[in-house]
């Protein structure tokens, strides 16, 4: 792991009465103009901006007039939870006389809205079918649902095929012909978008009255920033204005019983909250229904509006995260063990790891932790029955993963039986017989795109702190000034430190008390998932860190502490 300091523009912005520290991080990241940094919710992109809007609007606003049936059809990851659950809770706040919602099983029927979901949906005997985080790429489900004469409606962010589906209309920043600036919506950012139009367009049309009051749409932005960052989308300046606004609500202790009791059962405080919580602590324990059983209990725990019963419900849920950890242990175990007798010159640019008794929904987890250990694109299959191999994939930055696959597909016709996914991340199926020849095509492509310099893992940081800066007043200043996230990071320093102590806690979590390179501050640090097999180490003196500053609370006291993302031996 090498640590390098991360560019900087030639010239600073002017980003208006800011530390100088701060200016220089923002502007790091992209940030020109302070209007960027701004965080009310007048500063969103407007929605007239997003690609078939109206058409959705129409179809939705038709559909409250009638008293339609709708229906809306999820993804089993967070992102397709909160965007299942907003849609929900939004249309009802909007007068829907009747709506509900189906999650695939994603070990019966697998992704998206497939003719098989679509026979499902006719039991409900919908009217109109609503996609949320899917449906980009359904071109055989849109086709099935219009032959039973439903009206379709498609949101969705994920990157289209060569064929759109044949939807009465789809809203989708990433489709062709769409001029919305920020192509980083997350599913349930799409959908909340839909609903912001649509309360605009029933209020041209006199719908809201003393009984039927026009909704505050606001209410529902604890469950956006959630799905946003869950889903590890980029946060622009448009994401973050939502998940900024989401975890306002969410410390101001406004936040859905469901969104609260999940945080309860973690041992979070609500009113200190940030991002990474929603990516690193809520996110898990929601994605383990859709990995590990049926989303439907986690869509059933965001909807509910009974204290006792969302609790029980997130109990649950963290036990279900339990179960996928104790999981997702063993079969990092089974993939260690695969690539152990490989020295790191002799392994493939693109890795590709089955065993036949891997959990379908955690193979998506366990290519992320290859992907970190070894700093190459990952895909690990698991057995999807009928003969079929059902691959997750991660991948590193300059990589399109997505795009990738896609130029598998094209060398080796038939190869990949199908596929869809992002830039970092994405999923595929294939026949098992075809799992030798993917992974040697799929390295071969990764070779022609990336050198072994590609390879080598990277930290990018923001510089070294001066001794006067490991203060309380700047981690506090830090932690307020995002939200941090993808393509956003949190700041990360490095520096040299004397290691004055060291002591294993938890499992595998490394707790440090270092002093600062001349010996005169001295702080506490912890490196999380150390290899217990190099620490702790009673004879290195000295280290190397990369390090994020932050606030620890022990006991209602407040301490500047060191978070550790990478220590070296100096």
């Amino acid at each position: 792991m090498r640590i390098e300091s991360r560019p900087l523009p030639d010239s600073l912005p002017d980003l208006g009465n800011l530390p100088p520290l701060l200016t220089r991080l923002y502007a790091a990241r992209g940030v020109r103009s302070a209007v960027e940094l701004e965080k009310g919710l007048a500063r969103l992109i407007p929605f007239t901006q997003l690609k078939g809007i109206e058409e959705a609007v129409e179809l939705l606003v038709k559909g409250l007039q009638q008293r339609q049936r709708m229906l809306i059809v999820g993804d089993f990851d967070a992102d397709g939870a909160t965007a299942s659950s907003v849609g929900m809770l939004g249309l009802r706040m909007l007068g829907a006389a009747h709506v509900d919602y189906l999650v695939p099983n994603r070990f019966e029927y697998g992704y998206g809205l497939t003719p098989e979901i679509v026979a499902v949906a006719l039991s409900r005997e919908p009217d109109l079918l609503i996609t949320v985080d899917n449906g980009i790429s359904s071109i055989e489900g849109v086709a099935a649902a219009k032959a039973a004469g439903l009206k379709v409606l498609v949101t969705d962010h994920h990157l289209p095929g060569h064929e759109l589906p044949a939807a009465d209309a789809i809203v989708n920043p990433n489709q062709p012909g769409c001029t919305f600036p920020s192509k980083s919506l997350a599913g349930v950012g799409v959908i909340f978008y839909v609903l912001l139009a649509l309360r605009a367009r029933l209020r041209e049309l006199g719908w809201f009255t003393t009984e039927r009051p026009e909704p505050n749409l606001g209410e529902l932005l604890d469950l956006v920033a959630l799905g946003s960052v869950a889903d590890v989308v980029p946060l622009d300046a448009n994401n973050r204005i939502l998940v900024h606004q989401g975890l306002a609500r969410i410390r101001a202790g406004r936040a859905r019983p469901g969104l609260r009791a999940l945080l309860e059962v973690a041992g979070k405080q609500h009113a200190r909250i940030t991002s990474t919580d929603l990516g690193f602590i809520l996110g898990p324990r929601l994605n383990a229904a859709g990995r590990l059983d049926d989303m439907s209990l986690g869509i059933e725990c965001l909807l509910c509006e009974d204290e006792a019963l969302a609790r029980d419900m997130a109990v649950q849920l963290d036990q279900l995260n339990q179960d996928r950890k104790a999981i997702e242990q063993g079969m990092q175990r089974e993939a260690l063990a695969q690539l152990k007798d490989l020295p790191l010159e002799n392994l493939p640019f693109g890795l590709c790891l089955f065993e036949a008794d891997w959990h379908q929904g955690v193979i998506g987890i366990l290519a992320s932790r290859l992907k970190e250990r070894y700093h190459r694109p990952t895909i690990a299959f698991a057995d999807a029955g009928e003969g079929m191999l059902k691959g997750s994939a991660r991948s590193v930055p300059g990589f399109h993963i997505r795009d990738a696959l896609d130029a598998v597909a094209s060398r080796h016709p038939g190869l990949i039986s199908k596929f869809g996914g992002h830039a970092m991340a994405a999923g595929l199926s294939l026949p098992a017989e075809h799992f030798e020849t993917f992974a040697r095509a799929f390295d071969d492509e990764v070779r022609r795109q990336l050198c072994e310099d590609d390879l080598t893992g990277r930290l990018l940081s923001d510089g070294v702190l001066s001794i006067d800066e490991f203060n309380l007043p700047l981690a506090r200043e830090l932690r307020n000034a995002g939200p941090w996230g993808q393509h956003f990071p949190e700041p990360l320093f490095h520096g040299a430190f004397q290691l004055v102590q060291q002591r294993i806690v938890g499992e595998r979590h490394l707790k440090v008390v270092l002093k600062s390179e001349c010996g005169s501050v001295q702080l506490d640090g912890i490196a999380f998932g150390v290899d217990r097999e190099v620490w702790p180490n009673p004879t290195v003196r000295w280290v190397e860190l990369a390090y994020k500053l932050d606030v620890n609370e022990f006991r209602g006291q407040e301490s500047v502490q060191l978070l550790i993302s990478h220590l070296a031996p100096r």
